[in-house]
């Protein structure tokens, strides 16, 4: 039976640390690389890039040899037919198998079509027919009939005139498209770093709220016993015990709040970097206060020249001109000149097709002349003209929010290099201020309501501290978005994603 009762709690233990899930303590840079691989919008990004990477890819393959192949294996018909001028009816038969090959191949640099097709029959064919020489008002009818075989083959081209390339048109939309995409899939790892960032610190925040708290409730707890021998040795009155309980069971409430919302934050942060809300995580980090320099200058110069945003604006206005170009050619005058040359041969015998071959050139010119629209034309035109009007006033204003906010964070920076040595000080100060204070209030020279306001200066003062350090931190961080360069490292923050496909556009070229 003990043995049973021994292998029934060893289960029991096994099976607990089965299913218990260890704590995961993740630094910055881990809860960074789990966002950029598991966040919602990082894929949702990385899809769109991805499918206008196939656009190009089929948008180039279009520029390449097209081979078709049209196949009828068989096809037969029966019909009567009335002949007016014999007042008869006459019947014809046909059965026909063919196939044609065509083969065509774009001209990018002209925006024409080379085509090469060749159309192969066999064709049996019966048809009646009359002859009125002999009688005619009573006209015989002939039955004739035919079986053989007979092959097109021909060589063309097409060649617009008088108006823009599609084809150069469509394949550069098409890149700036992907371009987009990068730009946007990079501008959202950007988002990300700084959601995933300001996160991070929030729940540094409140783990420093947790850590205050349990030092305000600690001291409390001293407090409380101070009190308590005071009251009970006849030092104090009862209404000093009182007011103790008072302050011990706040700082209590307290810290459970801070505990709470430490746990509600933890739960935001793991569904915005992707991971289970089931799994038990705590950050690590050791936020230290090292002053950076920051160039004003190359702050803004960087940010005038690397911003994504304006790189995507000039795509806006590229786009914009695209179809100022096509829209230029509503109701054009246009032009097309088709250009052939083939050989045609038919015979009973396929041996013998092409022993009496019909050559077959034809030259074609062929002129779109719109005569009047009632001004479509000239108001689309307008329309376009305004849109691309438009997108270069888009391009100065984001410049000159650029300059706005670059210049904003680095006051930001300078301000909170001041606050944050008065932040130190000043918590310096609190902590002294309580340290004598406390030994007052265990001399009797104090009461417990003038050392929790003590109290409340000092855990404020810490965390006027922790706030400032963070606050220098995220408005670090927003100095490298806003300009694109990381002045602690000294190095550009482009991202390693758009560095790539600057990378294989400038090998391409």
């Amino acid at each position: 039976m003990s043995r049973i009762k021994t292998l029934i709690i060893a289960g029991t233990i096994f099976l607990s640390a089965l299913y218990t899930k260890a704590q995961t303590t993740l630094t910055l840079e881990d809860a960074m690389n789990i966002a950029l691989e598991n966040s919602p919008d990082i894929k949702q990004s990385r899809l769109s890039m991805e499918q206008n990477r196939e656009y190009l890819n089929a948008q180039l393959a279009m520029l390449k040899s097209h081979f078709s192949l049209d196949v009828t294996p068989i096809q037969y018909s029966n019909s009567e037919e009335y002949s007016d001028y014999y007042s008869k009816w006459y019947g014809s038969e046909n059965t026909i198998s063919k196939g044609g090959l065509l083969i065509q191949q774009p001209i990018k640099w002209t925006d024409g079509t080379l085509s090469l097709r060749n159309d192969f029959q066999y064709r049996s064919t019966s048809t009646e027919t009359f002859d009125n020489t002999i009688d005619p008002l009573n006209p015989t009818k002939i039955t004739n009939t035919y079986e053989g075989f007979d092959n097109n083959l021909y060589l063309s081209y097409n060649q617009p005139l008088f108006t823009y390339n599609r084809v150069k048109l469509n394949l550069k939309k098409q890149e700036l498209a992907l371009e987009n995409s990068t730009l946007a899939y990079s501008i959202q790892m950007l988002n990300i770093e700084r959601q995933v960032t300001q996160a991070f610190y929030t729940i540094y925040q409140k783990q420093m709220s947790v850590q205050i708290a349990q030092e305000d409730f600690d001291n409390q707890t001293i407090s409380l016993e101070i009190i308590r021998s005071k009251v009970e040795g006849g030092l104090s009155a009862q209404e000093e015990l009182l007011q103790g309980e008072l302050n011990y069971a706040t700082s209590k409430s307290n810290l459970d709040n801070a505990k709470v919302d430490l746990e509600n934050s933890k739960d935001q942060f793991k569904r915005l970097i992707g991971v289970s809300l089931y799994d038990e995580i705590e950050i690590s980090t050791d936020i230290q206060y090292i002053p950076v320099i920051v160039d004003l200058e190359k702050a803004i110069q960087n940010g005038l020249s690397q911003r994504l945003e304006l790189s995507q604006r000039q795509i806006d206005l590229n786009n914009a001109e695209f179809d100022l170009i096509a829209t230029s050619a509503t109701n054009e005058f246009r032009g097309d000149v088709d250009v052939s040359v083939g050989i045609m041969g038919n015979n009973e015998n396929f041996a013998n097709i092409y022993e009496k071959p019909t050559r077959s050139p034809q030259v074609g010119v062929t002129f779109s002349i719109p005569i009047f629209d009632w001004g479509e034309r000239k108001a689309r035109i307008r329309a376009a003209e305004l849109e691309v009007e438009s997108r270069v006033m888009d391009i100065k204003n984001l410049e000159d929010d650029i300059v706005i906010n670059i210049r904003q964070v680095f006051r930001n920076l300078q301000n909170l290099n001041t606050q944050i040595a008065i932040a130190e000080q000043n918590e310096k100060n609190a902590k002294l201020t309580y340290e004598i204070n406390l030994e007052r209030y265990k001399n009797g020279d104090l009461t417990s309501i003038d050392l929790e306001r003590y109290q409340n200066q000092l855990s404020q003062k810490k965390m006027n501290r922790a706030n400032a350090l963070i606050n220098y931190k995220l408005e670090l961080l927003n100095m490298k978005i806003q300009s694109l360069w990381d002045f602690e490292n000294n190095s550009s923050f482009v991202p390693q994603e758009l560095q790539n496909n600057i990378s294989s556009k400038n090998k391409k070229e």
